[in-house]
């Protein structure tokens, strides 16, 4: 009886933070494009226009690393964009989540990580309704296997822990540090400048590819180009290494955030 009440307890609390979620995910979206003609769909036209630049400049340089063929750079580039862009876009707005909802957690009792959640929440249905279907066409066409296609799912997964566990750990920085979104800008741009998603990863120097292994973003670009381009059965090693590096920077995120929480509201 005591273990049937608390059970229906647990549900009725995680039924409520799925709530509040779905709430605060559309609040975030009707916020973010509010008057814009194309919406959620300049998520997709993001990386396309960025493939066409990149294409532009170094296609002809680099297909040499992609089979001689134009076209397999152009996938490349546009499946690294893909990531690198969901990255810096759902960290970027995690980072100020918690200080920006300050005001109303002053007033009600919520839980501060569903702020950082939601947002990374809203760039997920962004993918699904933008990217993600474009890419999942790219994969069948190529591979002409439904498997590739259903396996995106699983680095596109491994991508949502990293996301999560940065989101969660710069939220947690930034009620102490409100300089780092200036920091965090940077280091954004030195992890898409250290991820392969323009260039080839075999230009870049031995001595420095050796640290490219700490990127968490690097096995899950080069899974998700494995499954989409190279017509073969997903790799599964490459992977576990993307679930390896989601789950490590998760659990860091929840720690760090979780740690320093009970401070929060001191400073919000």
């Amino acid at each position: 009886m005591v273990l049937s009440t608390a059970n229906n307890k647990s549900n009725r609390q995680l039924r409520w933070y799925w709530e509040l979620a779905i709430v605060l995910i559309d609040r975030n979206l009707q916020r973010r494009y509010r008057g814009s003609v194309l919406g959620i769909y300049w998520s997709l036209f993001n990386p396309l226009i960025m493939t066409g630049l990149y294409t532009a400049i170094f296609g002809a340089t680099f297909a040499s690393y992609y089979n001689n063929s134009t076209l397999n750079y152009v996938l490349a580039a546009f499946t690294g964009l893909i990531v690198i862009n969901f990255f810096s876009s759902s960290t970027a707005q995690a980072l100020a989540s918690v200080v920006e909802n300050g005001a109303i957690v002053n007033k009600i009792r919520l839980p501060l990580f569903i702020f950082p959640l939601s947002t990374i929440g809203a760039n997920i249905f962004q993918l699904i309704m933008g990217a993600l279907p474009l890419l999942i066409i790219v994969t069948l066409i190529i591979s002409r296997n439904p498997i590739n296609s259903l396996a995106l799912c699983l680095p596109i997964a491994a991508l949502t822990l990293v996301c999560t566990g940065v989101g969660l750990l710069m939220s947690a920085l930034y009620v102490f540090f409100r300089d780092l979104s200036y920091f965090y800008e940077l280091l954004t741009f030195l992890l898409w400048i250290g991820s392969p998603v323009f260039y080839p990863a075999d230009i870049v120097p031995e001595a420095v590819r050796k640290f490219l292994i700490l990127n968490p973003l690097l096995p899950i670009i080069e899974s998700i180009r494995q499954i989409s381009l190279s017509g073969s059965l997903p790799d599964l090693v490459l992977i576990f290494q993307a679930f390896l590096s989601g789950t490590i920077v998760l659990v860091i995120g929840i720690v760090a955030f979780y740690s320093r929480q009970s401070q929060f509201i001191d400073l919000l």
